[in-house]
């Protein structure tokens, strides 16, 4: 009896002319007497509020005193608050409420700090957000927005990877038109971002015909707003933010408040002893077309501006590069007095260390000298015991040369490091390695200026063995006779496109069925890449030699 009563409750309640009736005799209090014992702040509130204050656009393009540290928040009543909000020229309704009251409270009291650092950002950012919404015909209110999105931080990423001033996800700014790749991400562009975020609020406003529904919807989703709409039940035109508030998440509870406070606090920040600040450089900035790649640092040598003036101006380009084309040219941001000089320097400026700061549209394989690298087959004589040959080395003394070297068993970075006397962060510099870890078999390039005779006597002393002494590709044929005199070490060839076994043969002195024996071989055919062992020069392949004379 109990659950069928319990069902009947349910279906009462939705039916909806009851559950309209409801809605519209709270309508009328909500907006002012609705509480909220578990406010959650949004991420904006938790931001780095000291990297604000210590940002380069405060440090150089503005000066605070420190009143909102010095002096505490004036106390103002429920009275005093309503009738401020009441006095705003907005065409959003800001109601007053003792959720809004915990945000204003948070702001003016909590967060000087942060309120400081914002009020100097809004000296650059605010007329460029004006301007997009001034183009749409939307209320200037709506400027406010992205003080609660991202604290006006064009680099700000959410957890849930939103970015911007505006903070847009990348599928949103993607369905936007907006373009976000690995050098360039339009949702840190102040004024791209802020005009698709415009378009963006008017296509939201003309789908609820609220404002309080449309601000929601910018940060949670119109998915999630209509959701909540359908859960309050009655009819859809009639609600309002608050009318479904205790529908919506925690976070998006907040968000409407948040706006509410925030247009207070922009304007009252005064009446609570929070700093003025003022400008101490001219803000005018001007745009110039750039259709050839550029980098910031090019930009900063030539002109003589801070890279870091660049970045603010242009936090869009991710990279420092401008990676600009006559078919895709993109804006550069530059104080006003500095694009005259960009026009006249622009050949200087593509022109400064084009090898550094270039891009390489096509690369040809090109030789390596033999001085410089050798594969360690092409250039090592070792000991029979040694087996697969672990290092290749050329040295002349004081000059540097890059050595392959190949880890074997028991080998550590340390003790390669001291082999080569060069040190473990070299090493790992040179084969960007990120641990000190390395494995059997890994090749690591290594530069030293180590002399031979030095680099035997270490490598005996490391390993324990002698090694006999390391000999360069181009006098290893003719040194062979002798070598193979005083040792039956064989010698390793790394063959080549193009050799034959014929010509291997020729330039070791030996015979083709010697080579062929020696690597146990059946065919005359050769892979590219592959090891050979040439057998010692025997007395009779010289008399066979001298016969065919």
């Amino acid at each position: 009896m109990k659950r069928y009563f319990i069902m009947a409750l349910l279906a009462v309640a939705a039916l909806p002319g009851i559950a309209k009736t409801t809605k519209n005799s709270n309508v009328l209090n909500l907006k002012s007497s609705i509480t909220d014992s578990a406010i959650v702040y949004p991420e904006s509130f938790e931001a780095d509020t000291q990297k604000l204050l210590e940002s380069w656009f405060i440090k150089n393009y503005t000066a605070t005193d420190t009143r909102y540290a010095t002096e505490p928040d004036s106390e103002v009543s429920d009275e005093e608050m309503m009738k401020r909000l009441a006095a705003l020229p907005t065409v959003i309704e800001m109601p007053y409420n003792q959720i809004v009251r915990s945000y204003i409270d948070r702001y003016t009291k909590k967060s000087r700090s942060q309120v400081a650092a914002i009020l100097g950002l809004s000296l650059y950012y605010m007329p460029i957000f004006e301007q997009a919404l001034e183009e749409q015909g939307l209320p200037l209110e709506l400027k406010y927005l992205p003080v609660i999105e991202s604290g006006l931080d064009p680099n700000a990423v959410s957890k849930h990877g939103a970015t911007g001033l505006w903070q847009m996800m990348l599928g949103t700014a993607k369905g936007l038109g907006l373009e976000v790749n690995s050098l360039v991400d339009e949702r840190r562009d102040p004024y791209v971002a802020s005009e698709r975020a415009a378009a963006y609020l008017k296509d939201l406003y003309s789908a609820y015909g609220d404002w309080s529904l449309a601000i929601a919807a910018y940060n949670c989703g119109p998915g999630n707003v209509n959701k909540a709409i359908r859960r309050a039940g009655g009819d859809a035109k009639d609600h309002d933010f608050w009318s479904i508030y205790n529908y919506l998440s925690p976070e998006t509870r907040g968000y409407v408040p948040m706006f509410i406070a925030a247009n207070y606090v922009m304007t009252y920040y005064p009446d609570h002893n929070i700093s003025p600040v003022l400008p101490v450089k001219p803000l005018v900035m001007d745009t110039v077309q750039v259709s050839q790649r550029v980098h910031f640092n090019q930009i900063s040598k030539v002109l003589d501006i801070p890279v870091d003036e660049l970045r603010i101006l242009n936090p869009q380009f991710r990279a420092d590069v401008i990676p600009g084309s006559v078919e895709s040219p993109y804006t550069l941001i530059l104080p006003s007095q500095q694009i005259h000089a960009y026009l006249m320097s622009e050949n200087e400026i593509h022109n400064f260390e084009p090898d550094k700061y270039g891009k390489r549209e096509s690369v040809d394989p090109g030789e390596v000298p033999a001085d410089a690298m050798l594969a360690v087959e092409d250039i090592s004589v070792w000991p029979e015991d040694q087996g697969d040959s672990d290092m290749a080395f050329v040295a002349s003394q004081g000059k540097p040369s890059v050595v392959i070297h190949k880890v074997v068993a028991g080998e550590s970075l340390a003790s390669i490091a001291t082999r080569y006397s060069v040190t473990p962060e070299e090493i790992k510099k040179s084969n960007n390695l990120r641990r000190n870890a390395v494995r059997v078999g890994q090749q690591l390039r290594i530069t030293t200026t180590t002399p031979q005779e030095v680099m035997t006597s270490t490598v005996a002393a490391v390993t324990g063995k002698t090694t006999a002494p390391v000999k360069s590709a181009k006098s290893t044929a003719k040194s062979t006779a002798k070598t193979t005199k005083k040792s039956s070490a064989p010698i390793t060839h790394k063959i080549r496109n193009g050799e034959s076994l014929s010509t291997i043969a020729k330039k070791y002195g030996v015979t083709i069925s010697a080579i062929k024996q020696a690597n146990g071989m059946k065919s005359d055919a050769l892979r590219a890449g592959k090891t050979l062992k040439i057998p010692p020069k025997t007395t009779s392949a010289k008399k066979s030699k001298r016969r065919r004379r």
